[in-house]
């Protein structure tokens, strides 16, 4: 029977029960093939209940150092019987299933065309264990203690995380040492190890790279992007976010002398009370954000029109899931593009952020602050489960310790005093940016009444028809200003020229990447553009004008992205194709290469001509 054989290059798939215990084994196991300095991208596919449905573990083993999903599985290791035909039926041809083999399989449940590893684990926790609870947890580590043995994964690598594991805790170190050797020892006694063909082997790839989730570096961008407040609301899958926001704070933002806190975290009665909050801080002076997903901006809207027409500073990290309504909260989506882009009644239009890692969330966090000062406008982070709660390998987050904040324009007491005309809504210099004041900042001047309603350049009411339009002029003037300032586009040119190209963004980056490596090796090479922000720097639309097709490669239904390029660029619909994948789990650089070169095979096929008659 035909094996796959690869070292440093397979995918492997956990598929278990949720609430089973085996999150932190299988993360272990990812972390022992890092800790072997060969790169990995581990995905956790989890159910929103507590407890009983199934849950998979894929990670992708790439010593070439590609992180996205590549589609497909190596090896299936099918603790779940419930999804037991699904799991097998994922295997590639040539490829291994590792199973329970305590109690015996019908023939029919398994396919001729993969080899099979059965082990008793269910029988060896069942003799060593009498603790029901221990016997499930410890299953867990004897497996990865096999998996060590048939992969030759270092049992040091292994050994060496339990340790630092459990440093302090000799209780539970001593039996997870015991459980992992005693998997590794009956698979070295019982299996064909050398038999397996999937092996991993040390190399030194993973250089000075880190392993994080991106919620937790996104909060950390926040602390140094000088957030002091974070008022929020938990919603899957951004509740993280504050989680780690305070775990941060109370490490770099309690004053050594007195022992207060300086910053302030509320979770509120719902979203729209948490963006009030946050609103309020912006207004005060006070750099604050939100997290929150699909569900939370749809009841935030009402505000988020209010800090955009009152122009109030207010950052929000939007971590993406499935939707629409309540959806798929546990899965990972692009799909809340128009509701952020362009949120709430009315001509509004909010710039966006799309990090494509955690190093970028620790990054675009903060220059989101910066942004939304600067702008005094509501930005987006525009993250997804993907990112936020999937542990990455990404380059170490780095902070200019010189870099200071952008506060804006923001009119002091002195300037106040010197008698300089403050016009809250008052363009000075052409760039649609008014001065604001903070409270208090001067006795008797600098002082404005803040409104949703219209209002003229000094925050007067007013209805008349032309300074309402002024006003609405003045804010696209300072939409016009926002293009330069959020993130430029990456580009990567194809060996050749070529007439066709590819916009993506945000987490299918990793998966995109591969893509087009393998185009480019099968003969179909694409010049490609990343957007990192919103309003569309003027090269993106460069970039769709100079070749014939642009592909648009994007996770969601009803190709969110491709429209507000060709609303904002006034595009030929027919130049933009869209490359559309939303099932919930992250894109694959298979659905791409397959979704492009399907495309490509149809332009070139040449129209059968008419004969004459």
């Amino acid at each position: 029977m035909k094996k796959i054989s690869a070292v440093n290059d397979f995918v492997i798939k956990f598929a278990n029960v949720n609430g089973s215990g085996s999150a932190s084994a299988n993360e272990l196991f990812a972390r022992s093939i890092l800790r072997m300095g060969v790169p990995v991208s581990p995905r956790n596919i989890f159910p929103s209940n507590i407890q009983g449905l199934p849950t998979w573990y894929e990670v992708r083993v790439s010593e070439r150092g590609y992180l996205g999903r590549r589609g497909g599985c190596d090896l299936m290791v099918a603790m779940n019987p419930q999804t037991w035909d699904a799991d097998v039926k994922e295997i590639e041809p040539g490829g291994y299933l590792f199973y329970d083999s305590t109690r015996p399989m019908p023939k029919s449940k398994f396919r001729e065309d993969i080899n099979v590893l059965g082990m008793p684990l269910t029988q060896i926790t069942n003799e060593a264990y009498t603790d029901v609870r221990q016997r499930q947890l410890f299953k867990n580590i004897i497996y990865v203690g096999a998996l060590s043995a048939l992969l030759d994964i270092e049992s040091d690598a292994i050994g060496q995380l339990i340790g630092e594991q459990y440093r302090g805790k000799e209780a539970l170190l001593k039996p997870n040492l015991h459980a992992l050797q005693m998997g590794r020892d009956y698979a070295i006694a019982h299996l064909d190890c050398a038999g397996v063909g999937l092996k991993v082997k040390r190399a030194d790839n993973v250089g000075k790279r880190i392993f994080i989730e991106g919620n937790n570096a996104a909060a950390l961008g926040a602390v140094y992007g000088g957030a002091t407040v974070c008022a929020w609301y938990p919603i899957t899958p951004s509740s993280s976010v504050a989680e780690a926001f305070e775990k941060h704070c109370r490490k770099f933002r309690v004053d050594p002398e007195t022992g207060k806190n300086r910053f302030a975290i509320v979770q509120a009665e719902d979203e729209l009370a948490s963006i009030g909050m946050v609103i309020g801080a912006g207004w005060n002076g006070a750099r604050a954000f939100t997290a929150t997903s699909g569900p939370g901006i749809s009841l935030m809207t009402e505000f988020i029109g209010l800090a955009y027409f009152a122009e109030i500073p207010a950052t929000i990290i939007n971590v993406q899931r499935g939707g629409p309504s309540t959806g798929m909260p546990t899965r990972t989506q692009q799909a809340d593009l128009l509701s952020c882009a362009y949120a709430s009644n009315g001509d509004t239009k909010h710039p966006m952020l799309f990090p494509e890692d955690p190093k970028e969330c620790f990054d675009f966090a903060a220059t989101a602050l910066d942004l939304a000062d600067r702008l005094q406008t509501p930005i987006f982070l525009m993250t997804d489960l993907d990112i936020g709660m999937n542990t990455r390998l990404c380059e170490p987050l780095v902070w200019d310790d010189d870099r200071k904040y952008d506060h804006g324009k923001v009119m002091s007491a002195e300037e106040l005093e010197a008698g300089r005309d403050f016009g809250r809504y008052l363009d000075v210099d052409g760039d649609g940016i008014p001065y604001r004041t903070y409270p208090g900042t001067h006795p008797k001047r600098g002082a404005y009444f803040t409104r949703g309603t219209t209002k003229d350049r000094y925050a007067r009411y007013s209805e008349e028809g032309p300074v309402y339009v002024d006003n609405m002029q003045r804010l696209e003037r300072k939409w016009e200003t926002a293009r330069n300032l959020v993130p430029h586009p990456l580009t990567r040119a194809a060996s050749r020229p070529s007439k066709l190209g590819v916009i993506y963004f945000g987490s299918t980056s990793p998966a995109m990447t591969e893509a087009l490596d393998v185009l480019e090796a099968q003969g179909r090479p694409l010049d490609a553009m990343r957007v990192r922000g919103f309003p569309f720097h003027a090269s993106v639309m460069e970039f769709i004008a100079s070749h014939d097709q642009v592909f648009v490669v994007e996770q969601n239904r009803d190709a969110q992205f491709r429209s507000m390029l060709i609303n904002e660029g006034d595009l030929d619909s027919a130049r933009v194709v869209p490359v559309l994948h939303y099932d919930g789990t992250p894109i694959t650089a298979r659905f791409i290469i397959a979704a492009i070169s399907e495309h490509v095979a149809f332009l070139n096929v040449t129209p059968i001509k008419k004969v004459a008659q």
